[in-house]
């Protein structure tokens, strides 16, 4: 028996001890009122990860709560939240308790920490989603990841009378293929699995691409309920450089940039920024491999490149740019690594000049949040462009350009950091002002507004 049918299989055993449960102490179920009485809309905004690091799922509450709605926001609280989040009294954020420790460590095999993982969130989600938080009209769940959370999301929108939303941010299958490959029996049962609560589940489904929305409806997904697409577009807190004072001021205070602030402002170094969650779907080698070629051009132009983001191969390539640098590899190149807090964050994006995006969608119809947020900055953008839904948000030659290896992405650095590249550059940069006006807020008005009834 493979790890993921197992696994499966303790997803089923936890759901039938949880039916009986709940089927003995049921939750309270939420109550529909008639139209006149114009209650606010109350949502249930689920992510089975990290709160502070899921942007757009925090987008969603506020965009709820903008319009008086009131909304439970439930994850883990490992990082800080969006600061308006805490500062709203329409939300409030309740914290999945996470496995105990001995689960999320490697000192017992995956086959038995695995299958306790997968009950230990089976019950933690049927707690706060049945009995922590009261009912509401709507529950709004990220996917993926998909197990055990389409399942938990199902079951309680049928015992609180709770319409489901899932919003697909990719496949949970095809992230599991990167890297146990297409044809593996994990893949195919997890494949099946959300294929099957894909059709079953919702009432109404978000995509964060046109292409996602066409492969929902075809096979082997053949889901029938309503999609809507609704792209990514920066918060408020990403804008364009006000003033170079405010670029001067930030550079100066930031530790990463305050020894090289002279030099960025007078354009002698050029700053770009990456933002990763240093998992295998971005191949930062690309990057590395890209910056040892340019720097073996005669004179190359000089350039401090800030990563940002916490995650498991972090130490891994920290180590590899240690080794380049003391190999003499990467002269006239600064790589620093940080973790910032979302202020900083937005400002330091604001304040570069070319952001890096090396994101490698494992379904080809997803897109990275990041370069919306390097648009929402003002920030042109490079990106790995492998995959088919690149085009909807990153345009060649207007506000970005696509590379798919080191040395193509080392040609594209050598010629917007030349003299000869300036008037591109600058076409780049316009380019991206005017993403920068395409704005959430907006875009969420336009597509889910009248759904949740807080928009006419």
């Amino acid at each position: 028996m493979t790890y993921l049918a197992i696994i499966l299989g303790f997803t089923l055993v936890g759901l039938v001890l949880g039916l009986i449960v709940v089927f003995t102490m049921l939750p309270s179920r939420y109550v529909k009122h008639s139209p006149a009485s114009h209650d606010p809309v109350s949502v249930q905004v689920l992510v089975l990860g990290d709160i502070g690091r899921s942007p757009r799922m925090q987008y969603h509450a506020l965009s709820v709560a903008r319009h008086g709605g009131r909304v439970d926001l439930i994850g883990y609280h490992e990082s800080a939240p969006h600061p308006d989040l805490l500062a709203n009294p329409h939300v409030k954020i309740y914290s999945l308790a996470p496995p105990p420790a001995l689960l999320r460590s490697k000192s017992i095999p995956f086959i038995i920490s695995g299958p306790l993982k997968v009950l230990w969130q089976v019950w933690t989600l049927i707690h706060v989603l049945g009995y922590g938080t009261p009912p509401a009209t709507w529950l709004l769940v990220q996917n993926p990841p998909s197990i055990p959370t389409l399942a938990m999301a199902l079951l309680i929108s049928v015992l609180r009378n709770t319409r489901l939303m899932i919003d697909w941010h990719n496949y949970g299958w095809t992230i599991l293929a990167g890297s146990k490959g297409h044809n593996h029996p994990f893949v195919e049962i997890s494949k099946a699995y959300e294929c099957a609560l894909g059709q079953a589940a919702p009432t109404v489904n978000i995509t964060v691409t046109h292409a996602m929305k066409r492969q929902l409806e075809q096979p082997p997904y053949n889901i029938k309920s309503p999609i809507l697409t609704l792209h990514d577009r920066p918060a408020s807190i990403f804008q364009p450089l006000k003033s170079l004072p405010d670029r001067e001021d930030f550079l100066e205070r930031l530790p990463e940039t305050r020894d090289f602030a002279a030099n960025i402002m007078s354009g002698q170094i050029k700053l770009i920024v990456s933002s990763t969650s240093w998992t295998p779907d971005e191949d930062f080698s690309l990057l590395l491999n890209a910056l040892v070629t340019y720097a073996e051009e005669r004179l190359p132009h000089p350039i401090m490149a800030i990563i940002t983001g916490r995650g498991p191969q972090k130490a891994f390539y920290e180590k590899e740019i240690q080794d380049l640098q003391k190999r003499g590899k990467l002269p006239n190149i600064w790589i620093r690594t940080a973790w910032l807090a979302i202020e900083d964050y937005a400002r330091l994006l604001s304040c570069a000049d070319l952001g890096v995006c090396l994101h490698m969608s494992s379904s080809g119809v997803d897109l990275p949040m990041k370069v919306v947020d390097m648009f929402g900055s003002g920030l042109p953008v490079v990106a790995y462009s492998g995959y088919e839904s690149f085009g909807e948000l990153i345009k060649e030659g207007i506000n970005g350009c696509g590379f798919k290896t080191a040395d193509e992405l080392a040609v594209i650095l050598r010629r917007l950091f030349s003299a000869e590249g300036m008037l591109e550059f600058g076409t780049l940069r316009e380019g991206a002002k005017k993403e920068s006006n395409l704005r959430w807020d907006e875009e969420w008005d336009q597509v889910l507004g009248r759904v949740f009834g807080v928009v006419d």
